[in-house]
């Protein structure tokens, strides 16, 4: 687990290998989450960018017959 520390000014830098692995650039906007006692920072991403992404994926689904 890695530790980051907040400034002064309440910035926090989030870790290189994190940023490098979650393809994190620069001016990128975040959706900020607060969740009980916990802050989650959420990439956010144009449909432009997610076309594809799941490519591949098995969409043969086993229906009910009552459900066709």
């Amino acid at each position: 687990m890695t530790t980051v520390t907040v400034s002064p000014k309440f910035q926090v830098v989030i870790p290189r290998e994190i940023r490098q692995s979650l393809g994190i650039t620069p001016g990128e906007k975040m959706k900020v989450i607060a969740l009980g006692d916990r802050i989650e920072f959420v990439p956010l991403k144009t449909a432009r960018s997610l076309r594809g992404f799941i490519r591949g994926i098995d969409t043969a689904v086993r229906r009910e017959k009552d459900r066709v």
